[in-house]
């Protein structure tokens, strides 16, 4: 990064990522009416960059040209340029990457998009070189160009940027195509997925290979609901290569953003929260499938080293780490053979690299990147005829000594603004571990990190705030905010029995609908009604790289209706599955929580009630007993005696007739609003559960 000492106005802001460029030679400005007021005044088009903190090509195209003098005066001169940063702004962003997408038929960060002085695009790309080569136009060239056009023949490019936006408007009015959902499209969707399966190595397509944790909570699903065992096969085969792969970090836990080959080798080293929290819930419902613990234990280590690396000292999660550190891609976690002998000596080190994967010669630009292809630990142990555990041992504490050797290297740079969106989705993952694994520490690591965003990321009147950084909460939350933290504080009170996390969600799931609903076609909004007036107020259907707001929303909506007994609310969790069945029709693949929201439509939600007295043993039991089960589309509802109960008695009236019989601790089980009859013995839950796990 630049070390001038001048610095722009970016030097005010709050972000990792504008702080990054505050000592560039461009006269950056953040986005906001300074910038559109000076470009209408000096009639020049807006040169707009979006990026992120742990970008890796948006640091190369800073240093190609962003600390370039030349480039920076000639953006000044006929420029006004703004910087924004997509985590924070992701509004700003999905707005105009749809545009890029549109025009250059690709999209990605950091993104470049040239506006008339009103925010109407006219011009987009990705990242640009500094200089014209390889066929690619360069920064300098484009930027000459773009200035004689504009001076030469402005009414045009306004006259297209005004096309564009109508085009745009049109756009988003077809990604509302309605139809009715049906098992159908739930059958195309796994039957596509097992077409571009990758047999050898797991996952989708070839390379680069995504994680995308919801494809595999859809096949969970689906397995479970169809007793399909190719879809299991496909999720254990991808979790399985996934966690052997390089993607996965053997040294210090967690996983990378992707693989750039279709092995899982080589990652794009950064890594985020998002991917985090959903592959540790894809692993954790690998293991509540099929009681594999090598599942357990890769998400228990996600967790190690995000509450270790990731978590704030209030109990806050960061938002993830770069891929470079010392300007090199990947520098933090290669390693030679020859360090390696250095930690572990001569013996040590032979059985580490056998195992992992280390060669003189490097699986990474002469470096290794440690990894288990294409054979397990359990593999390895049963050809040498060594023992398991005691090869395991060995492994855990070389691991160890690499990893504080590891530590004593520069860090890449930690992105920790905190955001409500990826936070609701770490809640969400680690209230779902301690049910799973009955391991409470969890639960009061998400119970913080909730705590945290209700206390300091809400405005004075309650409405929720998307991101928090350095003691200010700023930006109206996005409907992404909002369905992910409902979902977390669902899984929360699941975990807990605390009745304040479901009053939470109630309460978020008003604010929801009432700014964020669309009456006319249906679905949410990106934005609130009280969020800034960008040109076009989009919808997210996709499911990229993060499910979108509107299927998770449909998905948590869907199981807050069933708790609550609210029919209305369920009507709008089946519309917005209605509202967009006809896009998904199109591309069943792209949109894997959605078609997982409307299974669960399908399959019908049940509720299970456990009342009971919480010192009791066998109430304890029969807690534990659902948490743990594998029971995608059930909520559960823990009526406890004393000052809890009375709370969650307020909240869900329906409670009162659903109390202890005979003073025992009781179980209910309902379905569409009907209860079956009460259940007092663990055994006799125990079978209930699993046939209904078995009957799904």
């Amino acid at each position: 990064m630049s070390t001038s000492n001048t610095s722009n106005r970016l030097a005010q802001e709050k972000s990792p990522y504008l702080l990054q460029h505050a000592h560039n030679p461009v006269n950056w400005f953040p986005w906001g009416e300074e910038a559109f007021n000076k470009a209408k005044a000096e009639n020049k088009p807006i040169f707009l960059s979006v990026g992120y903190s742990t970008c890796h090509w948006c640091h190369v195209m800073e240093k190609e040209s962003f600390e370039n003098e030349e480039v920076a005066e000639l953006l000044n001169e006929s420029y006004i340029s703004i910087k924004v940063d997509r985590e924070e702004r992701p509004d700003i962003d999905n707005l105009y990457m749809a545009y890029c997408q549109a025009l250059t038929g690709q999209g990605g960060w950091p993104l470049t998009v040239l506006l008339t002085p009103d925010q109407k695009p006219f011009y987009a790309g990705t990242y640009f070189p500094k200089e014209t080569k390889y066929g690619r136009i360069g920064m300098m060239d484009m930027l000459s160009q773009i200035r004689d056009k504009w001076t030469e023949d402005r009414e045009n490019i306004v006259k297209s940027g005004d096309d564009i936006v109508e085009r745009m408007n049109r756009q988003q009015t077809k990604i509302t195509q309605s139809g009715q959902f049906s098992e159908e499209l739930v059958h195309r969707g796994y039957k596509t997925f097992e077409s571009s399966f990758d047999e050898v190595y797991g996952g989708f397509g070839g390379a680069p290979k995504f994680p995308t944790p919801h494809h595999l909570m859809f096949l969970s699903a689906y397995s479970h609901v169809y007793q399909e065992p190719q879809a299991l096969n496909m999720v254990r085969k991808t979790l399985d290569h996934m966690y052997s792969g390089g993607i996965y970090d053997h040294i210090g836990f967690g996983f990378s953003r992707y693989s750039t080959d279709e092995k899982w080798l080589v990652p794009h080293f950064e890594k985020m929260l998002y991917d985090n929290s959903l592959l540790a819930i894809a692993y954790l419902d690998g293991y509540r499938l099929t009681s594999d613990t090598k599942y357990a234990h890769i998400a228990e280590s996600i967790f190690t080293y995000v509450l270790r690396d990731m978590t704030s000292p209030e109990g806050a999660f960061y938002s993830a780490e770069d891929a470079d550190s010392e300007g090199v891609e990947g520098k933090f976690y290669v390693f030679t053979r020859d360090e390696i002998e250095e930690v572990l000596g001569l013996e040590e080190m032979h059985k580490y690299c056998n195992v992992y994967d280390i060669t003189p010669e490097g699986n990474f630009e002469g470096n290794n990147i440690p990894n288990l292809i294409p054979f397990s630990t359990t593999e390895i142990a049963e050809q040498r005829d060594l023992n398991e555990l005691a090869l395991r041992t060995d492994l855990e504490e070389a691991r160890q000594k690499l990893f504080d050797y590891r530590e004593q290297r520069v860090h890449p740079s930690k992105d920790d603004k905190v955001l409500t969106a990826w936070n609701g989705m770490m809640i969400a993952a680690l209230a779902r571990a301690s049910q799973t694994l009955q391991k409470p520490e969890y639960a009061q690591a998400a119970v913080k990190a909730a705590d945290f965003i209700w206390e300091h990321m809400r405005r004075e009147d309650g409405r929720l705030l998307a991101r928090y950084r350095d003691g200010e909460a700023a930006y109206s939350a996005y409907v992404d905010d909002y369905a992910y933290l409902i979902w977390g504080l669902q899984e929360l009170y699941e975990a807990t029995g605390m009745a304040k996390y479901l009053q939470y969600a109630i309460t978020l799931k008003e604010q929801l609908i009432t700014l964020f609903w669309d009456e006319q076609q249906g679905g949410f909004y990106f934005t609130g009604q009280d969020g800034e007036q960008l040109i076009t107020r989009t919808k997210e259907i996709y499911d990229g790289a993060m499910p979108s707001g509107n299927s998770v929303a449909a998905w948590t909506l869907a199981k807050l209706a069933a708790v609550t007994q609210d029919i209305e609310l369920r009507q709008y969790a089946e519309q917005i599955v209605t509202t967009f069945t006809g896009t998904a029709e199109q591309y069943p693949t792209g949109y894997s929580m959605l078609l997982l929201a409307g299974l669960q439509l399908l399959q019908g939600n049940q509720e299970i009630v456990l009342a009971g007295k919480v010192e009791d043993i066998h109430f304890q039991e029969m807690i534990a007993e659902v948490q743990k089960a594998y029971l995608p589309f059930a909520s559960l509802i823990i009526h406890a005696d004393g000052t809890s109960g009375e709370a969650i008695r307020e909240l869900l009236p329906h409670l009162q007739d659903k109390g202890m019989q005979q003073s025992q601790a009781t179980a209910y089980i309902c379905e569409g609003f009907v209860c079956h009859e009460p259940l007092t013995t663990v055994e006799a839950l125990r079978e209930n559960v699993h046939q209904s796990a078995l009957s799904l």
